[in-house]
């Protein structure tokens, strides 16, 4: 069996395959970040191992020798063949990382309570949550899947519905204890508003009181906060009640750290949550299993949410009748009596 010649180094062979796909020592030297002589000197040195000449060399060019032209097309595919192989590793890697942007309110109190669950049906994918107050921008910002309240009008993305909001006034179990408790929406002078500060919040506190009839609450004074989140923790504390987003706070609700003392509970004209990428990822498996789960986790949500609220604004039951109090109780008593 013939004995196999060994293979020049593998830089030197780097080197004969960048100058001669360009024509251009110099043009070579820039691609692989080293000098011209240094370029050359390995040139020379391949061509002194395999004793052929490799390149003429002319005045303001370079022309490959026949023994060049042999040896270039083997070569060069070599390379090609060495590059995909490296690509196949970077796309097997990206292929296992899902990055997800969603607001820092839904993030913190919804998604993150929740993501185990994600996490242990896909131990394979390496999941990155980013929060956002902005949209994510799909080209720049190596984000995979966006989770928006929005309109749903995304141009050149894949746009899904996963679910409509409301908001609806949150507070302590404590505040409808004791002997002065919240019981009703005409009880809220007496009690601190804590308001979410962000642009294009609707409705707002003065629209809920509005829509319920309630005159006499200064909504211009109580505590401000920019991020719903923080703004449901102050609310879980006692701090006061808020008009926070149902979803988002539907993991404090059903922990009991906040409760819904009386409707009713307005949608967001106009907006939704949405599951958003770039179009075609969708038929990505990381961003698909993300997807359905997503979907089904949201519906489990709102399976499991106690009914809310708890009781209209003004004290009526839901078919608008006056909602019996332990006084009226105990007057019934005594008639039967």
């Amino acid at each position: 069996m013939p004995t196999r010649r060994p293979l020049p180094p593998l830089n030197a062979l780097k080197a004969f395959e960048a100058t001669a796909r360009h024509a251009s020592f110099s043009k070579a030297a820039e691609e692989l970040h080293v000098t011209p002589a240094a370029l050359s000197h390995q040139i020379r040195g391949l061509e002194d191992l395999l004793g052929l000449k490799l390149f003429h060399r002319r005045a303001r060019s370079i022309e490959l020798t026949d023994a060049a032209r042999l040896i270039y097309p083997g070569i060069r595919t070599g390379f090609e063949s060495l590059r995909a192989a490296v690509e196949q590793l970077d796309r097997a890697r990206q292929d296992r990382i899902l990055v997800v942007s969603s607001s820092p309110g839904l993030t913190a109190k919804w998604l993150v309570p929740r993501i185990y669950r994600f996490l242990a049906e896909h131990p394979e994918i390496d999941t990155r949550i980013t929060a956002s107050t902005g949209y994510a921008n799909f080209t720049n910002d190596g984000v995979d899947v966006g989770i928006r309240l929005s309109s749903g009008a995304h141009p050149d993305l894949h746009v899904e519905k996963l679910a409509d909001e409301w908001l609806l006034p949150l507070c302590s179990p404590r505040l409808l204890e004791g002997d002065a408790p919240l019981r009703s929406a005409r009880d809220l002078p007496r009690f601190p508003l804590i308001q979410i500060d962000l642009p294009g919040l609707v409705p707002t506190w003065d629209d809920w009181l509005r829509a319920v009839g309630v005159d006499g609450v200064d909504t211009t004074r109580g505590l401000r906060l920019n991020v719903a989140d923080h703004a449901l923790d102050a609310a879980s504390e006692g701090a006061g009640v808020v008009l926070g987003y149902k979803l988002v706070a539907s993991h404090d609700i059903s922990l009991g750290r906040l409760v819904s003392p009386f409707g009713p509970e307005l949608p967001l004209p106009g907006r939704a949550y949405h599951f958003v990428c770039t179009r075609g990822q969708e038929r990505r498996p990381t961003v698909k299993a993300f997807r359905d789960w997503l979907f089904a986790e949201i519906a489990l949500t709102y399976a499991k949410l106690p009914a809310l609220p708890a009781k209209p604004a003004d004290g009526a039951d839901r078919h608008g009748k006056p909602q019996a109090t332990p006084a009226s109780m105990e007057g019934k008593k005594r008639k039967r009596a």
